[in-house]
């Protein structure tokens, strides 16, 4: 009884051992490459497998997953020989996991070398300026380069970036010397468009001021002639007014007397005005003229009187 219970177990142990080597397990977005007895045989899918004792093995494991490799920095040679260090990361994805498997000893470092190997090729046809700006380019050329070589290793290359383009101190120095340079001469010009938008402004300004001040003053001149005129027209209009009633006057009955009595009042009127203003008492030239005028004047105040008596 006891040596069937250990026949048993024996037995046991080694079902459970095949079913350990047999039974395969193949996770999500993943191949397993079997050999039988030594030669390909076939690729497992995602999925549980039974595999035949003794005879088949899982000589390889692929992902179909994107894969990321670091492409180590490495020094090249510009078009116009200044040596830089370039660094990058490269993304490949196995499309075929049996030429992936027996079409290349390593397809991930073949893939790191040739990403090197193009690198310092296309680097080489351009000058140090032009690799920062044309970053972009040399990816697709790089992945143009690997990805025609990789289709016999099963790899798709997906994409190439690089990280980093370090040229020599010397040439750092020198570059940032030109972008200060590059950076002042655009200062200095910013600043002289300003200097020259503001004298333009302004210019502009006085010009507008000189405008405007013309023509108040042009307006102002006018409103002034026009003042003139209008009150030169009312001076006339009155006195033309006042002639006129004088002239009425003088036609009606004692109206040459009435404007002789004005006359020689005023004369006398100014007279006294004049011998009051001055120390200097100035006596006409023909005093019997101004005693007539008084006369004259005195008579036609009594014929006045006279006549109202």
């Amino acid at each position: 009884m006891s040596e069937s219970l250990v026949v048993m177990g024996v037995m046991s142990v080694v079902v459970i051992v095949l079913l350990l080597k047999t039974a395969v397990i193949v996770p999500q977005r993943s191949e397993f490459i079997i050999e039988r007895l030594g030669r390909y045989s076939n690729s497992l899918g995602a999925g549980f497998h039974i595999l035949i004792p003794f005879f088949d093995k899982v000589a390889y494991k692929r992902s179909l997953k994107e894969e990321v490799l670091d492409v180590a920095s490495q020094e090249c040679i510009t078009k116009d020989n200044v040596s830089v260090a370039v660094d990058g990361v490269l993304y490949i994805q196995v499309v075929d996991s049996k030429l992936s498997a027996y079409g290349i000893d390593d397809y991930k470092r073949a893939a790191g070398q040739l990403a090197q190997t193009s690198l310092r090729s296309v680097i080489g046809k351009i000058e140090l300026d032009r690799t920062f700006e044309e970053r972009e380019t040399l990816n697709q050329q790089v992945v143009s380069a690997i990805d025609e070589a990789a289709e016999n290793w099963g790899v798709k290359v997906l994409r190439y970036e690089i990280k980093d383009i370090t040229p020599p101190k010397s040439v750092m120095d020198a570059m940032e010397k030109q972008m200060r340079a590059e950076r002042e001469k655009r200062a200095a010009i910013a600043t002289s468009e300003g200097d020259r938008q503001s004298r333009i402004n302004r210019a502009e300004g006085l010009k507008q001021e000189a405008i405007e001040v013309s023509e108040g003053e042009k307006q102002k001149r006018i409103n002034e002639a026009e003042g003139q005129a209008k009150e030169i027209e009312l001076v006339a209009s009155a006195t033309a007014e006042g002639i006129r009633k004088v002239a009425e006057s003088l036609r009606v009955a004692g109206g040459d007397t009435a404007a002789n009595l004005r006359i020689a009042e005023k004369y006398i009127e100014e007279f006294g005005k004049l011998a009051k203003e001055n120390n200097t008492m100035i006596i006409p030239a023909n005093l019997a003229d101004i005693s007539s005028l008084v006369a004259a004047s005195m008579s036609v105040l009594g014929e006045v009187r006279q006549k109202k008596a």
